[in-house]
């Protein structure tokens, strides 16, 4: 694969991958902790929308989806926080509206050309140094956000009302985490897709959390772990010409169920013996 670098758009592909896999590890850890993977599938799907918006308008990619996406995400987040035995069913419904409201401004799009199979499967391979550049400066920043609080982070995602007596600003906490959630979908959508952006982020730290000791060690091995992914399913895609964004999950499904196996044949080998 060392020569299909030579390439701009492969070497932009890596650092694409690699940098989703940064902040995939990140925020999917607090994702899995916190147990919203529900909320960010709606985002997620709510995404679609701004995607709309942007073509039928003409307007830049990335800042109306983050835009559209930051609106769902703080409708969920007050939803799911307010009426939490409804949560479910309230952003099914705002899931569903964000793709509906994208899938029909982009067919009243005058001269239709949108090739929809990029942003559902991802299109890894066009990300253009701009938009690197864009990631980079936001991993950096939810980087320096996540240990400014991690304290408050950890109280919150193990035990809210614990935290909240420690005074912790936990609805605040949690409507920042969604904002940082949403933005994170948006970028990691060109790299993946809309899709299978869920399994980048939940996969890596899934797999890890039963290896972990702490929520930091977590948050770096999945990282890791994500970038092991991105790499191998890019190998992949160039070696057997396939579609990059399904590569990497598929590579990521695979060893998410060696990993189940290997933990019920290591379950009943103790209980075996026991």
């Amino acid at each position: 694969m060392i020569e299909a670098f030579q390439f701009d758009f492969m070497r932009n592909a890596l650092a694409a991958g690699l940098l989703a896999s940064v902040i995939c590890g990140i925020m999917g850890t607090l994702v899995v902790v916190n147990r919203i993977v529900f909320l960010s599938g709606g985002i997620a799907h709510a995404a679609y929308g701004g995607i709309g918006l942007a073509f039928y308008f003409n307007w830049p990619y990335l800042p109306s989806t983050i835009g559209f996406s930051l609106f769902a995400a703080m409708v969920m987040a007050a939803i799911s926080h307010a009426v939490k035995h409804r949560a479910d069913t309230i952003i099914g419904v705002i899931w569903a509206l964000g793709m509906a409201f994208g899938i029909i401004l982009i067919d009243m799009t005058p001269g239709y050309n949108v090739d929809l199979m990029s942003y559902l499967f991802g299109s890894i391979l066009t990300v253009p140094r701009s938009d690197l550049l864009i990631m980079a400066v936001v991993g950096v920043v939810m980087t320096t956000l996540v240990v400014y609080y991690y304290q408050d982070l950890l109280a919150m995602s193990y035990d809210e009302e614990f935290a909240q007596i420690r005074g912790v600003p936990v609805k605040k906490l949690y409507f920042g985490l969604i904002g940082m959630l949403a933005v994170t979908i948006v970028l990691v959508i060109q790299v993946v897709g809309l899709i299978l952006v869920i399994a980048l982020l939940t996969i890596p730290p899934f797999i890890v959390e039963k290896y972990a000791n702490s929520l930091v060690q977590m948050m770096v091995a999945s990282s890791l772990l994500g970038a092991v992914f991105t790499v191998t399913g890019l190998w992949f895609s160039y070696r057997y010409n396939l579609t990059s964004g399904a590569s990497i999950i598929m590579v990521s499904g695979i060893v998410f169920l060696i990993s189940l196996a290997v933990d019920k044949i290591r379950g009943a080998a103790q209980k075996g013996s026991a």
